[in-house]
């Protein structure tokens, strides 16, 4: 069938990505692509750590705080500009990928959210499973699929419901509205980190993330008119936590591989949707529409996601997100005419000022460190 074939297609082009993020890190080392994916793919095979190590992160800081005693793994430095690099580019791609998002659900005329829900997971799940049967083949696929531990179902959880809470936001919200809500997704990231596990946040940071707020504020201070639901933007609000603890769980475990954790997630979501309201069947082009929305825009999004933020702090991938909803509203304005509201496109411009100004500092620190 052509969606097959489109599935083999993408999950190799999918497979094949890593190749270009690597040829960007810059290693002088000369070695062949097969020999450092081999390499990885028995990185990711090693043994996890205990499932004791990622339950303060799911507890929260009460419980967390009474299990002082359990050990908690150091957020990892980037190894290397290169590898810096190659993590801003994946988690880059990821956010441009998904920033396409609210246009094709424009385009979808299905009433029911949860048939919306059911297909565009099961096509994502369909899309990974492919993926890493490209990647790592059938027996690798189930290594990491056993070895994923406490933290892959962590994601799962996280990424199941921000994906769920966002098609249901899209029906009592603006595209721009969901998006720029997620603008808040560095500050939850941040504050994880530095609450749970004590890491230090450089002031440099803080202030981009400052700055991210007060443009989310501008933006969002039109729903207590009226205007739009304040349903809809807590269901972004959500989407934004959930995120955020994804992005915490993944780079704190980066010796895991979560491309199992999110197929885990998108095949959760589809279940799940189809115990609330069985799903329907939908005519050939919404069908179409709802493979691109599930297999491309979340599932080739989510592979690219998993794999950069492994490699830079979460605070960083959180902001580098940031280009999803500066992006998105964009696409809906350009495609379906939907215009953003002044106080929008303000709040917008701040997130993604303070977006470039902040990892253009980011960048030349990490660089002033690498030559000390």
């Amino acid at each position: 069938m052509p969606a097959n074939r489109i599935l083999d297609a993408g999950g190799a082009l999918a497979a094949r990505f890593e190749v270009v993020a690597d040829s960007l890190s810059g290693d002088a080392s000369g070695n062949s692509w097969q020999s450092g994916h081999s390499q990885a793919r028995s990185h990711s095979l090693q043994q996890a750590w205990s499932d004791s190590t990622a339950l303060p992160l799911f507890l929260g800081p009460p419980i967390a705080a009474r299990m002082s005693t359990v050990p908690c793994m150091a957020q990892p430095p980037p190894k290397s500009t290169g590898e810096l690099r190659r993590g801003i580019f994946l988690v880059a791609a990821s956010a441009i990928v998904w920033s396409f998002g609210g246009a094709i659900a424009r385009f979808i005329h299905v009433e029911d959210s949860w048939t919306i829900v059911f297909w565009r997971s099961a096509f994502a799940a369909a899309f990974l499973l492919v993926f890493m049967l490209v990647r790592d083949g059938p027996r690798g696929t189930l290594a990491l699929v056993l070895s994923m531990g406490s933290a892959g179902i962590g994601v799962a959880l996280c990424f199941a419901t921000a994906s769920t809470a966002f098609i249901v936001a899209l029906a009592h919200t603006t595209v721009a509205n969901i998006l720029l809500m997620q603008a808040g997704g560095p500050l939850i990231a941040a504050l994880l980190t530095w609450t749970l596990f004590g890491d230090k946040i450089s002031a440099s940071t803080w202030g981009a993330i400052a700055a991210v707020i007060v443009g989310v504020a501008v933006m969002v201070s039109g729903s207590f008119s009226g205007n739009i639901s304040p349903l809809g933007d807590g269901l972004a609000l959500l989407i934004s936590i959930a995120f955020a603890t994804a992005t915490v769980i993944t780079r704190r475990h980066a010796h895991v591989r979560m491309t199992p954790a999110v197929f885990l997630a998108m095949t959760l979501a589809s279940c799940a949707s189809a115990l609330i309201t069985p799903p329907m069947l939908v005519d050939p082009v919404d069908f179409a529409l709802l493979f691109v929305f599930g297999a491309l825009n979340l599932g080739f999004g989510l592979s690219l996601f998993v794999t950069g933020a492994r490699l830079i702090p979460a605070a960083i991938a959180a902001l580098v997100g940031t280009i999803e909803p500066v992006l998105g509203p964009a696409w809906v304005w350009i495609v379906h005419g939907e215009v953003s509201s002044a106080r929008t496109l303000l709040g917008g411009s701040l997130v993604f000022l303070a977006l470039v100004v902040h990892l253009a500092a980011e960048w030349r620190r990490h660089q002033r460190l690498q030559h000390a």
